[in-house]
């Protein structure tokens, strides 16, 4: 095509060169400025319709013509006066710079409006992947939209975090996986000109999320950059969408959980009630024969009844609908209630209570803090051989009361000790050999953290446990 601009470049030269010749009247030199601002408008039309290259052929022809139609000596390609040489190489310099200007005005109006339609493409990209929510899909679609978007040659793309690979394209003009694992451990984007590929890592936050490939025709680099950079903010959005989604659906299943159990818990202590009522009566009648098996009958009432108890108290928990009224306490009556209302069947065991007489009250709810101190002596006493003794005690710390329940069973294994409050949660040595429902410790760490206190244990294999539990000290004393 360029050959043929040349020539025609030329052509309009020559025709405007020899309309002036056949219309002008001798002598044809009085008219040069004339024809000198004719052949340099020709020059500028030529270079913003073509370019650069088209109108330095026409500038050097116009040159040509201009000397040797109207410089001195006409029909010589020479010049005699050298304020004609000075006007000539003036024109020269003239028609050069002005289709210089013209042309590169005619580059960067082209480049402004390829970067506004890669702006305009980037913007559709964006506004089709507004409401991605799933991973996967998300850049399945995304590679997609790029290369109908930027009519692209091929897209690829690796997600790291679940090793899979993205693909859209012709599978004639491929980037392998190996490319694409490379691409994602190198630190920036790579141009290769020969297959026209380009190729980048994809990272958000220094977190390495994959790597993508684009064949051409490409956009330009910084776009290039820009789409990298979608990819990855598109990316996290889904992520951050998703997490958002389960969660809420987690959210709801522990709400039905919860309601569930509150309902059940509540079916179960209706009929639990009559039965102890009924069992009481008979065990105090006069005369019973069967008073033995009575108080079997009663004792697994009571267990039941605790059982729908911490079902209760679970169900409150988790629903978040534990309401406390705080009230000052002194730290004696919270681990003597909570004593006097352990089973007939624990009541004869040992207990070891170190309370300080000086010892501040505490701002608690009385009867929840009693029902922790009561689940971890309950605890303690599951471990504890027969015969030893479990120490409850209490200090002042930081204006906080630290209350301890300490046993001497065979203690708890480290790897167990992160988990040990878990709901449900049995220790593997003890899973099968110990009664208990596994949510006694889980409701002491719901109590105390519905007070905004804190929970923990400390162990060595066979050398016990202790449980201890943080309460604070009414007022907001501090003691040391």
């Amino acid at each position: 095509m360029k050959p043929a601009r040349f020539g025609a470049s030329v052509l309009l030269i020559a025709a405007i060169l020899a309309a002036y010749h056949v219309l002008l009247p001798y002598p044809q030199t009085d008219y040069n400025t004339t024809v000198a601002l004719t052949l340099l408008l020709a020059i500028l039309a030529v270079s913003t319709r073509w370019g650069l290259p088209e109108a330095t052929v026409a500038s050097v022809a116009a040159v040509v013509g201009f000397n040797f139609y109207y410089l001195p000596p006409v029909g010589a390609l020479t010049i005699q006066d050298p304020q004609n040489l000075v006007a000539f190489f003036a024109f020269i310099v003239t028609a050069v710079t002005a289709s210089q200007l013209s042309a590169s005005a005619r580059r960067r109006a082209a480049e402004a409006e390829a970067g506004r339609q890669e702006i305009a493409r980037l913007y559709e990209l964006v506004q089709a992947m507004m409401l991605s929510g799933n991973i996967a899909k998300t850049i399945r679609e995304f590679v997609h939209r790029v290369v109908k978007v930027f009519e692209c040659g091929a897209a690829a793309f690796y997600y790291q975090p679940a090793s899979e690979f993205f693909r859209s394209g012709p599978e004639s003009n491929p980037v392998s996986d190996r490319e694409l694992l490379a691409a994602a451990e190198v630190d920036g984007l790579t141009i290769d000109a020969i297959r026209n590929c380009a190729t980048s890592p994809v990272r958000l936050g220094g977190r390495t999320l994959g790597s993508m490939a684009l064949l051409g025709p490409l956009p330009s680099e910084q776009t290039v950059r820009a789409i990298v950079n979608l990819i990855a903010i598109t990316i996290e959005k889904a992520r951050a969408l998703e997490d958002a989604s389960q969660a809420e659906a987690a959210r709801q299943s522990e709400v039905l959980k919860s309601a569930l159990l509150d309902s059940l818990a509540h079916d179960i202590k209706t009929p639990l009630t009559s039965i102890k009522a009924a069992v009481t009566s008979l065990i105090g009648a006069p005369g019973g024969q069967d008073n033995e098996l009575l108080t079997i009958i009663n004792e697994e009432a009571d267990r039941l009844n605790q059982l729908a108890a911490e079902v209760v108290a679970m169900a409150r928990i988790e629903a978040g609908k534990l309401h406390l009224d705080k009230q000052p306490a002194t730290v004696a009556d919270v681990i003597a209630g909570a004593l006097a209302d352990l089973p007939g069947s624990l009541k004869g065991r040992h207990f070891a209570v170190r309370v300080p007489e000086n010892l501040p009250p505490v701002e608690a709810d009385m009867e929840f803090a009693q029902q922790v101190v009561k689940q971890l002596v309950e605890n303690a006493l599951k471990y504890s051989p027969e015969g030893t003794a479990v120490s409850i005690s209490a200090e002042p710390k930081g204006g906080k009361i630290v209350i301890g329940v300490a046993d001497q069973g065979p203690g708890i294994e480290e790897n167990e000790r992160s988990r040990i409050f878990d709901k449900f949660f049995r220790g593997r040595r003890h899973r099968f050999d110990t009664k208990g429902t596994g949510m006694g410790l889980a409701i002491a760490k719901g109590i105390v953290e519905a007070h905004g206190e804190r929970i923990w244990v400390e162990s060595e294999p066979r050398q016990g446990s202790v449980f201890y539990f943080t309460l604070p000290v009414h007022g907001g004393g501090r003691e040391n």
